[in-house]
């Protein structure tokens, strides 16, 4: 298993969005993803990676599955508070089937994103309904802190870079697409 660089990741989002390419659709339309998939990701990241936001998307979408921004919501307010924690909150537990955490080294030194991986622990660990997408940055240095071992990752196969993978801490692993269609 191989975890992505950003450059990498960058490269897989443009070939699976052809010719449509990047062009900054979740900053410009404020969107959720538009998948039909009864299947949702709440997507927890840092708000410092939005370049990456919609990479993810287009990853997550070519596997037919609709993701959830906190950025994109209409209805969050425009300054975080309470009622932001308490939408995210809900997001997390109740309306989203799975929860992955972009884990760039922002993500993982952000209070929020961490704040997010313990709301979601209880709820989508035991199901099995959480993962880590880690990226490291171009150099391929990853600043993982040490309880994110704990959490499965979606890393990409080592004998076919366009398989991906998600890697248990039990050394077990299982097709992203039987991970992402389980209910």
């Amino acid at each position: 298993m191989a975890i992505l660089t950003r450059g990498q990741f960058a490269s897989i989002a443009q070939n699976k969005a052809g010719s449509r390419g990047l062009r900054g659709i979740v900053n410009e339309d404020r969107m959720f993803s538009k998948s039909t998939s009864n299947t949702s990701i709440f997507l927890s990241h840092s708000h410092t990676d939005k370049d990456v936001i919609e990479q993810a998307k287009i990853f997550f979408e070519n596997l037919g599955i609709r993701i959830y921004v906190d950025w994109a919501d209409k209805t969050m307010p425009e300054s975080t508070n309470g009622v932001t924690a308490q939408k995210i909150k809900s997001q997390i537990i109740s309306v989203n089937d799975k929860f992955v955490l972009l884990a760039t080294n922002n993500a993982v030194a952000s209070k929020w994103c961490n704040w997010e991986v313990g709301i979601a622990d209880p709820f989508k660990l035991p199901n099995k309904k959480i993962a880590l997408l880690p990226l490291a940055d171009n150099s391929g240095t990853w600043n993982g802190n040490e309880y994110l071992q704990i959490y499965p990752r979606i890393e990409r196969g080592t004998n076919n870079i366009n398989e991906y993978y998600v890697w248990y801490p039990d050394g077990s692993l299982e097709a992203i697409s039987v991970w992402l269609n389980r209910k």
